[in-house]
């Protein structure tokens, strides 16, 4: 059998990993091998930080929730309890930006929380 070389193959890999990294600092960008890593390290992190988000965004909703409901005199959970028990279905992302953008209508919830505790 012939010997092939991979001349094509690995230009064409090379290339696609360097322009994957392109704007990296220093060797990063330029050299194929630190490259490489860099890429790997990179898409790593955004598969990772892609999860991360979620967590970051529902921390922030639940934060600012408790800070509108201790407005009303009540805290986080006893709001949610009586939000359940009111069958009341506002996911968190929603409860938060009337929390931020709508206080009247965040009050009445409170209330309404209240009177199902």
């Amino acid at each position: 059998m012939a010997r092939t070389k991979t001349g094509y193959t690995r230009r064409r890999r090379h290339k696609k990993v360097l322009n994957m990294v392109k704007g990296q600092w220093g060797t990063r960008g330029r050299l194929f091998r630190r490259s490489n890593e860099a890429m790997l390290k990179s898409l790593w992190y955004s598969y990772r930080d892609r999860r991360a988000r979620r967590r970051d965004l529902r921390r922030l909703w639940i934060a600012r929730i408790n800070a509108a409901a201790r407005m009303n005199g009540m805290n986080y959970s006893r709001l949610i309890h009586g939000l359940k028990k009111a069958n009341v279905e506002l996911d968190r992302k929603m409860l938060a930006d009337i929390a931020v953008r709508d206080i009247e209508t965040f009050n009445k919830l409170a209330t309404l929380s209240q009177m199902n505790q």
